[in-house]
Protein backbone atom coordinates (compact mmCIF):
# COMPACT_ATOMS: atom_id res chain seq x y z
CA UNK A 1 0.00 0.00 0.00
CA UNK A 2 0.91 3.41 -0.78
CA UNK A 3 0.69 6.54 1.29
CA UNK A 4 0.91 10.20 0.43
CA UNK A 5 2.34 12.69 3.34
CA UNK A 6 1.59 16.16 2.89
CA UNK A 7 2.44 19.58 5.14
CA UNK A 8 -0.46 22.03 5.24
CA UNK A 9 0.68 25.40 4.99
CA UNK A 10 2.82 26.48 2.13
CA UNK A 11 1.12 23.22 0.17
CA UNK A 12 -2.59 23.50 0.46
CA UNK A 13 -3.40 26.32 2.47
CA UNK A 14 -1.78 29.54 3.14
CA UNK A 15 1.04 30.37 5.73
CA UNK A 16 -1.29 31.20 8.71
CA UNK A 17 0.71 33.02 10.58
CA UNK A 18 1.49 35.36 7.58
CA UNK A 19 -2.09 36.33 7.55
CA UNK A 20 -2.70 36.71 10.72
CA UNK A 21 0.57 39.02 10.74
CA UNK A 22 -1.03 41.04 7.94
CA UNK A 23 -5.03 41.27 9.11
CA UNK A 24 -3.38 42.42 12.53
CA UNK A 25 -0.17 44.11 11.89
CA UNK A 26 2.35 42.62 12.92
CA UNK A 27 5.11 42.15 11.05
CA UNK A 28 6.78 40.05 13.08
CA UNK A 29 4.45 37.65 13.17
CA UNK A 30 5.17 36.63 9.51
CA UNK A 31 8.06 34.77 10.51
CA UNK A 32 7.94 30.88 9.29
CA UNK A 33 10.07 28.10 9.89
CA UNK A 34 11.41 29.14 6.10
CA UNK A 35 12.82 31.82 8.31
CA UNK A 36 13.56 30.45 12.07
CA UNK A 37 14.22 26.50 11.28
CA UNK A 38 13.99 26.26 15.36
CA UNK A 39 10.70 25.18 15.66
CA UNK A 40 10.48 25.83 19.23
CA UNK A 41 12.27 29.19 18.86
CA UNK A 42 9.78 30.32 16.37
CA UNK A 43 7.01 29.17 18.62
CA UNK A 44 7.72 31.15 21.89
CA UNK A 45 8.57 34.21 19.65
CA UNK A 46 5.00 33.58 18.24
CA UNK A 47 3.38 33.57 21.87
CA UNK A 48 5.80 36.61 23.32
CA UNK A 49 4.07 38.82 20.15
CA UNK A 50 0.87 37.46 20.97
CA UNK A 51 1.39 38.39 24.87
CA UNK A 52 2.41 41.42 24.19
CA UNK A 53 -0.55 42.85 21.61
CA UNK A 54 -3.43 41.14 23.94
CA UNK A 55 -4.09 38.76 20.85
CA UNK A 56 -5.97 35.22 21.73
CA UNK A 57 -6.73 32.69 19.96
CA UNK A 58 -10.28 34.12 18.89
CA UNK A 59 -8.41 36.85 17.45
CA UNK A 60 -6.45 34.41 15.31
CA UNK A 61 -9.56 32.17 14.51
CA UNK A 62 -11.02 35.25 12.62
CA UNK A 63 -8.35 35.39 10.63
CA UNK A 64 -8.30 31.77 9.79
CA UNK A 65 -12.43 31.74 9.42
CA UNK A 66 -11.54 34.26 6.20
CA UNK A 67 -8.88 32.04 4.72
CA UNK A 68 -9.27 29.44 2.16
CA UNK A 69 -7.21 26.85 0.38
CA UNK A 70 -4.86 27.61 -2.16
CA UNK A 71 -6.26 27.21 -5.67
CA UNK A 72 -6.92 23.81 -7.04
CA UNK A 73 -5.64 22.27 -3.31
CA UNK A 74 -8.96 20.63 -2.87
CA UNK A 75 -9.32 19.20 -6.50
CA UNK A 76 -5.49 17.50 -5.90
CA UNK A 77 -6.63 16.67 -2.67
CA UNK A 78 -9.41 14.74 -4.36
CA UNK A 79 -7.11 13.18 -6.55
CA UNK A 80 -4.74 11.98 -4.26
CA UNK A 81 -7.41 9.99 -2.26
CA UNK A 82 -9.22 8.76 -5.12
CA UNK A 83 -5.39 6.98 -5.93
CA UNK A 84 -3.59 6.41 -2.24
CA UNK A 85 -4.22 7.06 1.14
CA UNK A 86 -3.33 10.74 2.22
CA UNK A 87 -1.92 11.95 5.91
CA UNK A 88 -1.76 15.65 6.57
CA UNK A 89 1.50 16.25 8.41
CA UNK A 90 1.40 19.85 9.78
CA UNK A 91 3.35 21.80 12.81
CA UNK A 92 -0.17 23.58 12.72
CA UNK A 93 -2.40 23.52 15.42
CA UNK A 94 -6.15 21.93 15.95
CA UNK A 95 -7.62 24.72 17.08
CA UNK A 96 -5.98 26.58 13.89
CA UNK A 97 -6.98 23.76 11.55
CA UNK A 98 -10.27 23.43 11.96
CA UNK A 99 -12.11 25.56 9.72
CA UNK A 100 -9.67 25.07 6.87
CA UNK A 101 -10.12 20.72 7.28
CA UNK A 102 -13.58 21.75 6.19
CA UNK A 103 -13.11 23.09 2.81
CA UNK A 104 -10.45 20.82 2.08
CA UNK A 105 -12.92 17.70 2.70
CA UNK A 106 -11.68 16.64 6.23
CA UNK A 107 -8.59 14.97 5.14
CA UNK A 108 -6.45 12.76 7.74
CA UNK A 109 -4.08 15.39 10.35
CA UNK A 110 -1.72 14.73 12.12
CA UNK A 111 -0.73 17.90 13.89
CA UNK A 112 -0.41 19.48 17.29
CA UNK A 113 -2.64 21.13 20.74
CA UNK A 114 -2.76 24.49 21.99
CA UNK A 115 -3.32 25.51 25.55
CA UNK A 116 -5.45 28.76 26.80
CA UNK A 117 -6.28 30.35 29.67
CA UNK A 118 -9.48 30.99 30.52
CA UNK A 119 -9.88 34.22 28.60
CA UNK A 120 -8.64 32.94 25.53
CA UNK A 121 -5.03 33.38 25.73
CA UNK A 122 -2.63 31.28 24.39
CA UNK A 123 -0.31 30.41 26.71
CA UNK A 124 1.28 27.00 25.55
CA UNK A 125 2.27 24.61 22.66
CA UNK A 126 2.17 20.89 23.08
CA UNK A 127 4.13 18.95 20.57
CA UNK A 128 2.48 15.45 19.40
CA UNK A 129 6.06 14.75 19.45
CA UNK A 130 9.31 15.86 18.71
CA UNK A 131 9.97 16.23 14.82
CA UNK A 132 6.31 14.09 14.62
CA UNK A 133 6.93 14.70 10.67
CA UNK A 134 9.51 12.14 10.27
CA UNK A 135 8.81 9.96 13.04
CA UNK A 136 5.14 9.24 11.21
CA UNK A 137 6.98 8.19 8.08
CA UNK A 138 9.36 6.34 9.93
CA UNK A 139 6.34 4.47 11.44
CA UNK A 140 4.30 4.01 7.90
CA UNK A 141 7.50 2.66 6.95
CA UNK A 142 7.38 0.06 9.51
CA UNK A 143 4.07 -0.70 8.88
CA UNK A 144 5.24 -1.64 5.47
CA UNK A 145 3.92 1.69 3.42
CA UNK A 146 5.52 2.97 0.79
CA UNK A 147 5.50 6.33 1.33
CA UNK A 148 6.07 10.06 -0.80
CA UNK A 149 6.03 13.17 0.64
CA UNK A 150 5.82 16.75 0.21
CA UNK A 151 6.56 20.13 1.47
CA UNK A 152 7.71 23.66 1.61
CA UNK A 153 10.24 23.85 4.10
CA UNK A 154 13.06 23.34 6.63
CA UNK A 155 10.30 21.42 9.13
CA UNK A 156 9.52 19.25 6.35
CA UNK A 157 12.82 18.40 5.17
CA UNK A 158 13.38 15.45 7.51
CA UNK A 159 9.65 13.71 6.58
CA UNK A 160 10.84 14.23 2.91
CA UNK A 161 14.32 12.60 3.92
CA UNK A 162 12.50 9.91 5.18
CA UNK A 163 10.38 9.23 2.41
CA UNK A 164 10.92 7.03 -0.05
CA UNK A 165 10.56 9.95 -2.38
CA UNK A 166 10.41 13.66 -1.10
CA UNK A 167 9.02 16.35 -3.15
CA UNK A 168 9.75 19.96 -2.30
CA UNK A 169 6.63 22.00 -3.24
CA UNK A 170 6.56 25.89 -4.23
CA UNK A 171 10.15 26.21 -1.61
CA UNK A 172 11.93 29.23 -1.00
CA UNK A 173 15.58 29.17 -3.56
CA UNK A 174 17.35 28.81 -0.33
CA UNK A 175 16.05 25.68 0.69
CA UNK A 176 16.18 24.32 -2.70
CA UNK A 177 19.89 24.97 -2.68
CA UNK A 178 20.30 23.52 0.65
CA UNK A 179 18.47 20.53 -0.47
CA UNK A 180 19.54 19.62 -4.12
CA UNK A 181 18.64 15.52 -3.92
CA UNK A 182 14.80 16.62 -3.75
CA UNK A 183 12.40 16.60 -6.46
CA UNK A 184 11.21 20.42 -6.78
CA UNK A 185 7.80 21.73 -8.14
CA UNK A 186 5.74 24.69 -8.39
CA UNK A 187 2.25 23.89 -9.20
CA UNK A 188 -0.37 21.20 -8.31
CA UNK A 189 -0.02 19.29 -11.94
CA UNK A 190 4.16 18.61 -11.71
CA UNK A 191 3.39 17.02 -7.62
CA UNK A 192 0.92 14.71 -9.52
CA UNK A 193 3.32 14.03 -12.21
CA UNK A 194 6.02 13.37 -9.42
CA UNK A 195 3.81 11.02 -7.18
CA UNK A 196 2.94 9.19 -10.22
CA UNK A 197 6.60 8.46 -10.99
CA UNK A 198 7.40 7.57 -7.51
CA UNK A 199 5.17 4.80 -6.97
CA UNK A 200 4.71 3.52 -10.56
Amino acid sequence: MDIVCLDLEGVLVPEIWINVADRLGIAALRATTRDIPDYDVLMRQRLQLLQQHGLGLPDIQRVIADMGPLPGAREFLDWVREHYQLIILSDTFYEFAHPLMRQLGWPTLFCHRLEMDAEGRIINYHLRQKDQKTEAVRRFHQLNFRVVAAGDSYNDTGMLAEADKGILFDAPAKVIAEFPHFAVTTNYEQLKQEILSAFH
